[in-house]
């Protein structure tokens, strides 16, 4: 049993780099990759937070960080020289970082958008460009892109960042159609609403929490724990004929 499922799920000898993974989902899907076998390279701003993950990495495997705002793009570039430079290129990529300011429509300002959409958009694109390519040349890689109920639907004061999660949807499919036929499934993770710093706002509303727990086919919002299985799903082996798709992890929120 053992053999079996590591022909289908092991990651051993691949390179992660998981965007946002020093907390919340990104965390959880970066621990699940490097419990899985991958050497995990962790980016996001706060140094404190890198080091205690990576440090968590490094009890299973290797591990490495590098600290950069993505919402601006010359420090995303930077980032892809970083990896290269000090790792080569990575095998899989998981873009779970993001920025939600939630003014309520008519308080969005010009530059509430233009910052959403370079972290939550334009950082995944460059990434995309920089390491799909490199993935395709070496006939195999993974890209996961962290998306939102927001994609689909709107929900509390969430303009722009609805926006660029639509977006990033949309990416993930021309990101599949330009590079699976070389070896790079491309696919989008939709979470339901799960505590995490993003949105602990909402959290300081009893009676939405309930609400919104009610609205799921389960009958509970999501928890952190429910994201590793699916991330290393879609990193691994047995997601070779998996693209394009979106996947909502999500109790049933959307299907309800």
């Amino acid at each position: 049993m053992s053999a079996y499922l590591d022909q289908l799920f092991s990651l051993a000898g691949r390179r992660a780099v998981v965007t946002g993974g020093n907390s919340g989902i990104g965390r959880a899907m970066a621990v699940a990759l490097g419990r899985a076998g991958a050497e995990v390279i962790v980016v996001a701003r706060r140094e404190d937070a890198l080091r205690e993950t990576v440090e968590e990495l490094r009890v299973t495997g290797k591990a490495d960080w590098v600290s950069a705002d993505l919402s601006e793009r010359a420090q995303v570039h930077r980032v892809a020289d970083e990896v290269i430079g000090r790792h080569g290129a990575p095998d899989i990529l998981v873009n779970a970082a993001a920025v939600n300011l939630r003014p309520p429509m008519d308080e969005l300002t010009e530059a509430d958008w233009d910052l959403t959409l370079r972290a939550n958009l334009e950082a995944p694109f460059v990434l995309g460009q920089r390491f799909g390519p490199l993935m395709a040349d070496a006939g195999w890689g993974r890209i996961i892109n962290v998306t939102s109920q927001q994609a689909v639907r709107a929900f509390g004061n969430s303009g722009a960042y609805g926006a660029a999660k639509a977006g990033l949807a949309g990416l993930t499919r021309s990101q599949a159609e330009a590079w699976s036929s070389r070896g790079v499934c491309v696919n989008a993770v939709a979470p339901g609403f799960v505590r995490t710093p993003l949105t602990a706002p909402v959290y300081s509303n009893p009676a939405q929490i309930e609400a919104l727990a009610a609205r799921t086919m389960i009958g509970r919002n999501g928890e952190l724990a429910d994201f590793p299985g699916v991330a290393v799903f879609l990193a691994s082996p047995a997601a070779a004929y998996v693209t394009g798709q979106m996947v909502f992890v999500d109790g049933g929120f959307s299907a309800k």
